[in-house]
């Protein structure tokens, strides 16, 4: 594996979840963190959680569903963090509702969210990378970017279409040295499931904690040079959830 040491990276939803789980993971294997996360309250928990690490670690607060701010900001954060050797674009939501039943407002914002404001983010960090002529860029979508699930129209678009968005990415950015890494999980028990927008009941108890997840990204995020990990989907050993 790649050695971690020295490498920076930037982590978006890292307040809670598996970002916060993936930070973690990160900081103990030595990499310098830039945090991005709508409550500082929050991220400064995390910040203080994985400075003990003995990394930098530096919160930024940006909400990413202000999508006319989102390039700019984050490209801010490059200039003052420093060149971002991974970009973990994890931030996101979950949405169900039948598609006949679904308001363009929850429509526009599930895929605002899910897919535009990751396309906001590459674009921001990719000039640097291509510069030096390496990089690795993890998006993660999720199993029902593969498979539609009933009732989960706006999300299951916004992650199919985040697959396709990665592929194409790496398509045009192996020529520069740039790798790009989708990781798709199964149910993850996490608070995307006590949130507004998601009416589901599932037995959480079976789904995989945001520190598998973590160390799946950790662990993709280190492979050597020379390979990557274009598409991995991890499933709960309990089920297919």
């Amino acid at each position: 594996m790649t050695s971690s040491k020295s490498l920076r990276a930037l982590v978006t939803g890292a307040s809670s979840g598996i970002g916060k789980a993936t930070a973690l993971a990160f900081a103990q294997a030595g990499i310098h963190l830039a945090l991005v996360g709508r409550s500082r309250e929050r991220l400064d928990s995390v910040v203080q959680e994985a400075s003990a690490f003995g990394v930098t670690v530096k919160p930024y607060e940006v909400d990413l569903a202000d999508l006319a701010h989102v390039k700019e900001k984050i490209e801010a954060i490059v200039v003052d963090f420093g060149p971002v050797d991974l970009l973990v674009n994890n931030a996101g939501m979950g949405y169900t509702g039948e598609l006949l039943t679904t308001s363009l407002a929850d429509w526009q914002q599930a895929l605002n969210l899910n897919l535009t404001s990751v396309f906001l983010c590459i674009q921001a960090v990719l000039p640097s990378m291509r510069q030096r002529g390496q990089g690795t860029i993890l998006n993660i979508a999720s199993v029902a970017g593969y498979q539609a699930f009933p009732g989960w129209g706006a999300y299951n678009v916004s992650k199919a279409g985040l697959v396709s968005l990665s592929k194409t990415l790496a398509a045009e950015e192996r020529a520069h040295g740039i790798r790009v890494s989708i990781i798709s999980p199964g149910a993850v028990n996490t608070a995307i499931w006590d949130t507004d927008t998601v009416q589901a009941d599932f037995d959480r108890s079976k789904m995989m904690t945001p520190e598998t997840v973590a160390q799946t990204i950790l662990y993709a995020a280190l492979l050597p040079p020379g390979a990557v990990i274009e598409e991995l989907m991890l499933l709960p050993s309990a089920g297919t959830l």
